[in-house]
């Protein structure tokens, strides 16, 4: 779910009370139905390869330690909702007022967007050109490629039939 009003927050909170902070907001927004408007909660990591007794061993260690990444639609109540939640001592910015990250720093930060996608089309499924050089045309579909985001679709070009591969934004379901 995105919401346009929705800004990624930086909670901070005692030492080793991160996952703890994260567990206890997210039954919160399950108890008062508040998913609508707390929307993401993040704890960034990274993988860290240290060598202990010859041996590498990769761990994952948080990137701020002592701070959650919050996105949210940001009110009286939901952050009255956060700030009193066991492990938080506050939000990041002047006076422990909310203050949204930018884009920059979003990015700067490693938060990628997670983006859903819906590709509802099966193999067998007859679908319509939208856009290219063979806008218009209609045919089943033989074949996707879900990695690259393609699908092969059964043309009759000049008489024959002939696969041709297509990007999902390019075909549209009858």
């Amino acid at each position: 779910m995105s919401d346009k009003r929705a800004k990624w927050y930086v909670v901070h909170t005692y030492a080793g009370y991160e996952n703890k902070v994260k567990a206890n907001l997210e039954k919160i927004i399950e108890n008062r139905n508040l998913s609508d408007r707390i929307l993401d909660i993040r704890i960034p990591t990274e993988l860290v390869t240290e060598i202990k007794d010859g041996k590498k061993i990769v761990k994952e260690k948080k990137k701020f330690p002592s701070y959650v990444l919050i996105k949210a639609i940001m009110d009286n109540e939901i952050w009255y909702t956060i700030r009193n939640v066991r492990g938080v001592t506050g939000f990041v910015g002047p006076e422990s007022k909310p203050t949204p990250l930018t884009d920059e720093e979003i990015e700067a930060m490693g938060i990628k967007e997670e983006v859903v996608e819906v590709f509802d089309i099966e193999v067998g499924d007859n679908v319509k050109i939208v856009s290219g050089p063979f806008s218009d045309f209609y045919g089943p579909v033989v074949e996707i490629n879900k990695e690259r985001r393609k699908v092969k679709v059964m043309l009759n070009l000049f008489g024959r039939e002939t696969p041709v591969e297509f990007d999902y934004h390019q075909v549209e379901r009858l």
